[in-house]
């Protein structure tokens, strides 16, 4: 990364200094380089000569950190990413970039192709990203979809950093809500009959209901109505578990995303898992008996104020119990290195209690991130669009989508960091305009897959002389390779906050950059074939990087719109 080479400058400038006695010899200071807020003070900025003076005066020398300063400045490296470099205030040295070293990365941006933008933050680290799960009991609710591209993201971002990922979903198909949602679906396959067999009073209202039963009768006949009621439900439950899941795949689809993994919670309990788990924390002393039921003591660890129950007094699990068994699964059995459950904000309770799960498991709580995530505002005309799963009244994921197109819902999901309210315009977001961003962006692409494909036609991209970026000296040819350089850092920085949504502000950025660099330069000219073939080259830098920004958020790259 620019930033690391840059560190490695001024160390190198440090230890120059010291060698020549310049400097005297203590060690040196972490060396912290940031991008200044304004773009006058450079591309990159850096503390380090006043931490360096500090660290000299506690050791009982002079100090002088705009004195340092000019020594790191006169140590630099000539041939690195560093060219001018100036000091300011009480020591700051603000960096510009060199232009000569600039103008060879286009090469470099153009010879990594979809490989531009990956660092090795993770060194192959194996990481969990669990996201959208949820009871299998019908279709899921628009708003989840949030949780689906933004687990589906960090995935993709965390593969172009250099972990390996999982990507799974956590079917919760052992709670008392699937049992409800069996039932329900017994009633309305024997209504499909015609027999008068009432709904649960808690069981599920949507039509999406009578859709299942109407599937079931048409593969099977009336045979669930021969058989005792009980023994109706208990084979009707996994056909509907996996008529929902079906569905479910299909709506996810329409978004882009694939699971590795679909894991069912009952799972756990064939195997034995919640059982032998609760006997392990039953040994350590963390599960106790009151009033009929098991519960785990959370309360003995730190920023928890009360127990929770595992066991129900009736001898029912609670779902905290499935989790702390699944995530014994997780770490313990599949050995992953670090897990990411994406969950609603309406969760956050269960936040500290995961982290006591975690200690009562032998486990750094570190290593367990839970993402929460605000609610989805739907807009429409400019109004929200209120909603009621019970009443059956529900807007699913794949409507969202069939209405606005999945690079729409994905991107406009993604542009506000998790913790913040989303409200999602369906009106800009069907725009064919400049004024919907993921549509500039997306056009911003197939204008340059155009641009290239009118040079390849008129014989400027099969030019015999090799493209001279050292002819891109116009002000807008720097800016838009400083632009592109920064996706590294946008990769990181999506990685640090485990929140992508920087990526929507940096496509957009650069989209507008690759405009100016078109609106300010000429790119295809018959009577400059030199000066062509470097901005052509530097189009096609400018595609493959945002490119590699829209696969990051798994949003389609066209080449023509």
């Amino acid at each position: 990364m620019i930033r690391d080479q840059i560190r490695a400058a001024i160390a190198h400038a440090l230890t120059a200094a010291q060698r020549s006695s310049l400097l005297p010899t203590v060690d040196l200071p972490t060396i912290e380089v940031l991008r200044p807020k304004q773009a006058d003070h450079g591309d990159y900025s850096t503390n380090v000569a006043m931490i360096m003076g500090s660290t000299l005066r506690k050791a009982g020398h002079a100090s002088n950190p705009r004195a340092i300063a000019q020594l790191i400045a006169n140590h630099i490296p000539a041939d690195g990413p560093i060219g001018r470099v100036e000091i300011a205030g009480p020591g700051f040295i603000n960096i510009h970039l060199a232009d000569t070293w600039l103008q060879r990365q286009v090469e470099t941006i153009v010879q990594a192709g979809d490989q531009f933008g990956n660092i090795d933050l993770g060194n192959g680290a194996y990481w969990q990203v669990e996201y959208l799960s949820a009871n299998p009991t019908g279709p899921v609710h628009y708003g989840g979809a949030r949780n689906a591209v933004l687990g589906d993201t960090l995935a993709n971002v965390l593969e172009a950093a250099g972990y390996r990922v999982q990507r799974e979903f956590y079917v919760n198909d052992a709670g008392n809500q699937f049992n409800i949602f069996a039932a329900t679906l017994y009633a309305r396959y024997a209504q499909h009959f015609g027999h008068d067999e009432a709904i649960p009073a808690d069981g599920y209202q949507g039509e999406y209901m009578l859709g299942y039963a109407q599937t079931l009768a048409d593969r099977y006949g009336d045979r669930f109505l021969q058989m005792p009621k009980a023994d109706a439900i208990a084979q009707l439950k996994p056909l509907g578990e996996e008529l929902v899941l079906e569905a479910l795949q299909q709506e996810v689809r329409k978004l882009g995303i694939e699971y590795d993994q679909w894991f069912r919670e009952q799972s756990l309990y064939d195997r034995g898992l919640v059982q032998e788990v609760l006997d392990l924390l039953r040994a350590k002393g963390d599960i106790g008996e009151r009033d009929g039921a098991l519960w785990f003591l959370a309360s003995h660890y730190p920023k928890v104020d009360k127990d929770e129950v595992v066991i129900r007094s009736n001898g029912a699990p609670t779902y905290f119990a499935s989790d702390i068994a699944y995530h014994y699964d997780k770490f313990i059995v599949r050995g992953f290195d670090h897990v990411v459950n994406i969950w609603g904000v309406d969760h956050q309770g269960h936040v500290p209690r995961m982290a006591a799960v975690m200690t009562a498991l032998g486990l750094d709580p570190a290593r367990l991130t839970i993402v929460l995530h605000g609610l989805v505002k739907l807009i429409r005309n400019g109004q929200e669009v209120k909603l009621s799963k019970r009443r059956g009244a529900i807007i699913t994921i794949g409507e969202v989508v069939d209405e606005v197109g999945a690079d729409a819902v994905r991107f406009n999901l993604l542009t506000r960091g998790p913790e913040s309210t989303i409200e999602f315009d369906l009106d800009l977001a069907a725009q064919t305009s400049n004024e919907n961003p993921v549509y500039f962006v997306q056009y911003s692409h197939a204008r340059i897959c155009s641009i290239l494909a009118k040079a390849e036609a008129e014989g400027l991209r099969n030019v015999a002389v090799t493209p001279d970026s050292t002819l891109l000296t116009h002000a807008s040819e720097l800016a838009l390779i400083r632009k592109l350089l920064e996706l590294e850092e946008q990769i990181e920085m999506a990685v640090e906050k485990l929140s992508p949504h920087n990526l929507t502000h940096y496509a957009v950025d650069l989209a507008k950059s690759f405009n100016a660099f078109y609106r300010d330069c000429k790119v295809v000219d018959a009577t400059e074939p030199a000066l062509s073939a470097a901005r052509l080259q530097l189009s096609q830098a400018a595609r493959i990087g945002l490119a590699k920004t829209l696969q990051l958020m798994g949003i389609s790259a066209p080449t023509s719109m």
